[in-house]
């Protein structure tokens, strides 16, 4: 590079690099603007698989997402069933007894503990009845059926019970259907 010599108005003596003279363009060459260039497209392209990796990442989870979803729903009652199957087999056993006997108080016995079998099974995985019965009504669960005349210490109160309400883990599940006093 020439350095040319430029005098102020002091008269100092300043050396300033200048190009201008030389021919070409090596002096405008920017090969470290080329090698960044590269680098950010490498970077560019290395963030592009990321994302397209996570994507798929992504994709994949929601599909065995909603596959173990369905199998949960299929077969979220299983533990129910099974429980509920020695209570069948009870049942078909006092189906059997009815027929071949005609001792009424062992058949009922039989029939009871067949009910109280059942209902033992289902309060095991979280079921509880409501009691309902002279309890004041309460819409958020009970279901009226119809109202009718009674004393006064029944009146806005459950007179009587049509079919019972059901608590499973107490969370409501079936509202009571009543009647109610008025």
């Amino acid at each position: 590079m020439k350095q040319k010599e430029v005098t102020t108005p002091e008269n100092t003596e300043i050396n300033i690099n200048s190009d201008a003279d030389i021919p070409g363009n090596a002096h405008l060459s920017n090969e470290g603007a080329e090698d960044a260039m590269e680098k950010l497209q490498s970077e560019l392209e290395e963030q592009k698989d990321k994302y397209l990796r996570l994507f798929a990442d992504f994709d994949n989870f929601k599909r065995r997402n909603a596959k173990e979803r369905l199998e949960l729903i299929q077969t979220a009652g299983k533990d129910v069933i099974i429980s509920m199957l020695e209570v069948l087999d009870d049942c078909d056993r006092a189906e059997k007894q009815l027929q071949e006997s005609d001792d009424m108080a062992a058949n009922k016995e039989g029939v009871l503990l067949v009910f109280n079998k059942l209902r033992n099974s289902l309060q095991g995985r979280g079921l509880k009845a409501m009691e309902s019965l002279h309890t004041d009504f309460n819409v958020e669960k009970h279901e009226a059926i119809t109202e009718i005349n009674t004393s006064d210490e029944l009146k806005g109160k459950v007179a009587d019970e049509i079919e019972k309400g059901y608590y499973l883990n107490d969370k409501l599940i079936r509202f009571a259907k009543v009647v109610v006093g008025k």
